[in-house]
């Protein structure tokens, strides 16, 4: 804590009062910091993870865009975007970790509770309003651009091909869902090949849009955590609605915006696929080669085991 505080009197100048540990995510631990009456949030992204750099390595490029959205379009006010350091920069660091700094939103996370409809119909203004943008805008999109890669396959092939090698409790775990598995595997890669060769439109997409990513906060709904930021088919935000009760009422207000979209089902099983093979490895890479105390590890193998059993769906 000491250390933390250090760095954020050298790169923000602020002599911190009070550092409340907050509930995180996947990708990075999160304090409530105080400075006299001034309260900001910091998410502190550990080097010792593995997916740090999954997360961390594209701030430079997609902080710039949510500053120019929040500046140049209708979602004013419904982003954070993080406080720059005295020299300008959107992070800092040190040897233990990045950080961004964000003014605190007094709200709460949506989380597992039902959207409203009238939090539906916000929600639905505000995709339709980000996908209103794409290359065209003043900064640059090229590093956040969909390849429709899935690098991350080769890797996963890999350790299920020595599955005998996990520790037990991981290879019990996976052997039972190996076969739909290795076919989501096979399907999500093909699916890849033929989507480069496909010239579809692409827009600016969160591409996380779960209710932990939601914040009610005063009279407006919030979207945060934009570390997946992408210049890609909208496609790869629409996916986390299909299924929704609510999914009738988010299209016909997405259309108003959007005329006569119809879903490219092609794309969409290809985002499906990849995210929910994203989320199992995420998981695999946590157990397999993180430091990872007994109950933190126990509570990954319930998440894994929880990806596993919906495998089948895909």
């Amino acid at each position: 804590m000491d250390k933390t505080k250090s760095l954020l009197k050298e790169k923000y100048k602020l002599d911190i009062t009070n550092m409340i540990p907050q509930q995180g995510g996947w990708a990075a631990l999160a304090y409530k910091i105080c400075c006299n009456e001034r309260c900001f949030f910091l998410k502190v992204y550990e080097k010792s993870r593995t997916s740090t750099s999954k997360w961390t390595a594209l701030i430079d490029q997609y902080v710039p865009i949510t500053v120019w959205l929040m500046k140049n379009s209708r979602l004013k006010n419904k982003l954070p975007v993080p406080v720059p350091t005295i020299t300008g920069d959107f992070k800092s660091e040190d040897d233990r970790g990045i950080y961004l700094l964000y003014e605190y939103i007094e709200g709460e996370t949506i989380g597992d509770k039902d959207l409203t409809m009238k939090q539906v119909d916000e929600l639905a203004n505000m995709i339709a309003e980000l996908h209103l943008y794409g290359e065209e805008i003043p900064v640059g999109t090229n590093a956040i651009k969909e390849d429709f890669a899935v690098p991350f396959l080769m890797q996963m092939r890999t350790v299920l091909n020595q599955i005998d090698e996990l520790p037990i409790d991981v290879e019990l775990l996976i052997l039972p869902h190996m076969e739909h598995l290795v076919r989501l595997i096979d399907t999500v890669e093909r699916w890849s090949a033929v989507l480069t060769q496909r010239n579809l439109r692409m827009a600016l997409c969160h591409t996380d849009l779960h209710h932990w990513n939601l914040m009610q906060s005063g009279g407006r709904l919030m979207l945060i955590d934009w570390e997946g930021l992408k210049l890609a088919p909208v496609e790869a935000d629409l996916m986390f609605f299909i299924d929704k009760p609510y999914y009738q009422e988010f299209i016909t207000n997405y259309r108003k915006m959007h005329n006569h979209f119809e879903i490219n089902p092609d794309v969409l099983q290809f985002y499906r696929g990849r995210r929910k093979l994203e989320d199992i490895w995420e998981f695999m890479e946590q157990i397999l080669f993180d430091r990872q105390e007994a109950q933190e590890r126990a509570a990954t193998i319930n998440q894994l085991s929880k990806e596993l059993n919906e495998i089948f769906l895909y």
